[in-house]
């Protein structure tokens, strides 16, 4: 029996990721690999895209067995250095909030939301540790902040690090955690490291590396299936 499984990925370059699997079949729009049927979804840049992307598939695709999200990523982390593949298992709306003066309250916070109304928990969302538990021989969990603007300056940065202690930053991945949670579909995240989260220099940008990575250990995440 097949398992059907929705990637999402941002852009074309991220899908490639996906393409360029040793074994994998194209199967018009969709693709096999052993019994797994895999369909491609490039949702664009940001939370917004993202959502927009997800909540349009599904409302005219029956839901799938797994949705995985994958990408690339910024670490805040030396350890984490470029080219490594880290699975994020938590993930929050980092500028999504209020500002007071020079303070800045995130949404449950502020009281606009509750910090474990659903689907959050002590204001975080969480992963689906069915699938994360199988992956950690694998991929090193991690904690994950989405951000609208990528951090770019030791300001902003400082202060994420302060507020939320991440371990990568990505644009698109809590709206991900987000939307599966609502709509009750497993899921699993993967990103790649291409850039360290510091006053950006693309100079030391490596994203070739970090999309090689995630192809290659995406192979052992679909084995592992």
């Amino acid at each position: 029996m097949s398992l059907k499984i929705l990637y999402v990925t941002a852009t074309s370059a991220e899908a490639d990721a996906l393409k360029k699997i040793k074994g994998i079949m194209p199967e018009g729009e969709r693709f096999r690999f052993g019994n797994l049927e895999i369909i491609l979804l490039v949702s664009g840049v940001g939370s917004v895209s993202t959502a927009w992307a997800m909540k349009q598939w599904l409302s005219m695709n029956e839901k799938p067995d797994l949705a995985i999200n994958a990408g690339i990523a910024g670490s805040y982390r030396d350890e984490l250095i470029i080219g490594d593949v880290v699975m994020p298992v938590s993930d929050c709306f980092a500028d999504a909030g209020i500002e007071d003066g020079n303070k800045f309250f995130t949404l449950s916070e502020a009281g606009l939301i509750g910090a474990d109304e659903f689907p959050y928990k002590d204001g975080l969302l969480y992963a689906d540790m069915s699938y994360s538990d199988k992956m950690k021989g694998l991929l090193k969990p991690v904690r994950a902040i989405t951000v609208n603007t990528a951090t770019g300056s030791e300001t902003s940065r400082e202060k994420l690090l302060k507020k939320f202690n991440p371990d990568i930053e990505t644009m698109e991945g809590a709206t991900f955690f987000y939307i599966c949670s609502r709509e009750n579909i497993p899921f699993l995240a993967l990103r790649a490291i291409s850039n360290k989260v510091e006053p950006r220099n693309k100079n030391n940008w490596n994203i070739a590396l970090a999309l090689k990575n995630l192809s290659e250990k995406l192979i052992d995440v679909l084995l592992t299936l």
